[in-house]
């Protein structure tokens, strides 16, 4: 029989607890993955949170113009410069 998966306060405590080495680390503790289905979301949004960064004038004024050039807003242009270099710092990780 698996565990129960515990009652969160909050989504940022959930997180911790199934991103942690500790006890919600291994989810087939908690989870039959064997029973698992393929489900759709079409109306889930991210969640967000806004932060602010200081950044030189002229490395948003050089992200403006690049955003410029692929008719996209340059935020969304950070956005994804942010996520392929996670994506390679996590792949790096993996293989060192």
């Amino acid at each position: 029989m698996k565990k129960a998966v515990p009652k969160f306060k909050s989504e940022s405590e959930e997180f911790e607890f199934w991103s942690s080495s500790g006890p919600g680390a291994d989810s087939t503790e908690y989870v039959d993955w064997s029973q698992g289905k393929t489900g759709r979301f079409p109306s889930l949004k991210p969640t967000l949170r806004t932060i602010s960064v200081r950044l030189p004038v002229a490395m948003i004024e050089d992200l403006k113009i690049l955003a410029n050039q692929r008719d996209v807003p340059y935020q969304s242009l950070l956005k994804v410069f942010l996520a392929e270099r996670l994506a390679a710092e996590r792949k790096l990780r993996k293989a060192g």
